[in-house]
């Protein structure tokens, strides 16, 4: 079931993205060679907490950490480790939420660790735009499917390829609610949009083909063929206008 939600609760959602977008914008300062996931995961926890929140994954069905940071090949469910440390031409997501009297905030971006390869730089900026390709189709009267098209169609486009076996969803009062937001589809298929929901939109996406296995520790998801990924994400609202980016602070025009 999709649940709508009030302005009362939107104010509470609001909140909580405020704070994961400020370590958003933040972590391109902080990310550099030679510091281990762990670090970086525990400066994400501090800020958290240092704002009243709490981390929206830690404990989220066994999940240990405070962030999920995915490395290279890695695309989502990195569990940060001592011993993961990032190295120039890496690439990294981090994916992450926090929670404000109740209701959930959900984001992810991939960051280049020092210089990487030009291919990697496309990667990560096809990633991102390709959200924003989505989000010109979050208004009232559009359905989910003309979101999901514009993604793949994008991605597509320049020649990379979106991950078919995660999606993103709603997002609110649980982290994860109804409806499913796959990043492939058709046009004018899936539920209606209507002001109040609240997605977590989430391009997945793949420098090779999109097959993906999962770890031996349950969480870490990979690219099969070993290909570089990214990941962006922000939590939407939809209104009777334009879409509200709860999530955002490097993008003009959309913020709460």
């Amino acid at each position: 079931m999709i649940v709508i939600k009030n302005q009362s609760e939107i104010d509470l959602m609001i909140k909580a993205g405020e704070v994961t977008a400020d370590i958003l914008k933040e972590l391109p300062s902080v990310i550099r060679p030679g510091m281990s996931t762990k670090e970086l995961d525990k400066w994400i926890e501090d800020f958290i907490l240092k704002n009243d929140m709490k981390p929206a994954f830690k404990g989220y069905g066994g999940f240990p950490a405070t962030a999920c940071i995915s490395v290279n090949e890695e695309i989502i469910h990195g569990i940060p480790s001592k011993k993961k440390i990032l190295k120039e031409g890496d690439i990294v997501s981090v994916d992450l939420g926090t929670i404000y009297k109740d209701y959930y905030s959900d984001a992810a971006r991939t960051y280049p660790v020092g210089k990487i390869s030009d291919e990697c730089a496309k990667l990560i900026k096809v990633a991102e735009e390709s959200f924003f390709e989505g989000l010109k189709f979050c208004k009232k009267g559009y359905r989910l499917g003309d979101v999901s098209h514009a993604i793949q169609s994008y991605v597509e486009a320049a020649g990379f390829s979106v991950i078919r076996d995660y999606t993103g969803h709603g997002v609110g009062r649980d982290l994860h609610e109804d409806p499913p937001v796959p990043n492939y589809g058709k046009a004018g298929h899936g539920p209606k949009l209507v002001p109040g929901m609240t997605l977590a939109i989430e391009p997945m996406i793949a420098a090779g083909d999109w097959d993906v296995d999962v770890l031996s520790n349950d969480w870490t998801v990979v690219m099969s063929d070993g290909s570089m990924c990214a990941h962006y994400e922000n939590s939407v609202v939809i209104t009777e206008g334009e879409p509200i980016l709860l999530t955002c602070k490097d993008r003009a025009g959309y913020q709460a």
